[in-house]
């Protein structure tokens, strides 16, 4: 079996199916949006590496090509709703809603300092453009479950897309929200899966191995496919001809590498959090990415 070449999978790939792209070099926006991430940890001196940088392309792809939202308006009714559910990867999200105008560039570099409204992970009221506040592992999908519930009772047309880690799938709480969205044939929403296949202490197929993980997603009555999470391409394609079946929610399953786009923090567990970065660190990280550039925070 084959994957197409205008990047579409079908309901039966494997991830050793998917074209793989990730070896190919980051383009500019990639790296600006990265650099964004590290002017955070600059400032904030700590934080989420390796699991912000493997959803960069993900949530560029979502903001620049599918989502429908107002920056200058965050609450419009008829607004996509996005929730990151692995709240410690919040650095990426931070990178995208500072991008779009949500808020200045330069607050990121007020990350977590005290008093500042960018914490070490999201909160939906404090937050312009976050839809839910997210960390305690699990919880994301129960609370798309209900926006996309509520969309349908209300009679509404927005989308509901929930980005989940892979340790985060542990939790026992996912299985309990996906039961319930494929009982309610809930094709509003869809899940994106983070696969970088590295926990905080280690690769998920030692900690708790999730495979086959597209059967058990498919057992919950969700339509899946497999895409490379680098790819922006692949990524666009699936997006694009969302719901992937009428009466189903979508789960599209992105494999990715932990601490992409720098080469030293690329799978590599210890880079999944730092608490102290020292400034030689911190100007390796820009160097990796193309060295600092003023122009990212104008």
């Amino acid at each position: 079996m084959k994957v197409s070449r205008n990047g579409y999978q079908n309901n039966n790939m494997t991830e050793h199916m998917v074209e793989r792209d990730s070896k190919n070099p980051l383009d500019e926006r990639s790296l600006y949006l990265r650099r964004l991430v590290i002017e955070a940890l600059d400032g904030g001196g700590r934080g989420h590496i390796g699991s912000s940088m493997s959803l960069i392309e993900i949530l560029r792809v979502l903001y620049d090509d599918v989502m429908n939202f107002d920056p200058t308006d965050p609450k419009v009714a008829n607004r996509d709703r996005f929730i990151l559910s692995k709240g410690h990867g919040c650095l990426a999200l931070y990178a995208l809603l500072a991008d779009k105008g949500f808020f200045l560039k330069s607050d990121l570099r007020s990350f977590c300092h005290k008093g500042s409204f960018l914490g070490g992970h999201p909160e939906r009221e404090k937050v312009p453009g976050v839809e839910a506040s997210t960390g305690a592992l699990g919880h994301g999908l129960s609370i798309g479950l209900g926006i996309a519930l509520a969309a349908r009772i209300k009679k509404q047309k927005y989308r509901v897309f929930v980005a989940m880690g892979d340790g985060e799938i542990n939790e026992g709480s996912v299985w309990e929200a996906a039961m319930c969205a494929g009982k309610y044939e809930l094709d509003s929403l869809t899940i994106v899966i983070d696969y970088n296949k590295m926990q905080s202490y280690g690769k998920t197929e030692i900690v708790q191995d999730l495979e086959p993980l597209a059967d058990k997603w498919r057992a919950f009555n969700f339509n899946v496919r497999h895409v490379d999470g680098h790819d922006r391409k692949q990524l666009k394609n699936s997006f694009g001809c969302l719901p992937f079946e009428a009466g189903k929610p979508s789960a599209i399953i992105c494999h990715t590498v932990k601490g992409k786009g720098i080469p030293m923090a690329e799978n590599d567990p210890t880079w999944h959090h730092r608490s102290s970065l020292s400034p030689e660190q911190i100007e390796d990280l820009f160097n990796a990415l193309g060295g600092r550039n003023a122009k990212d925070l104008s």
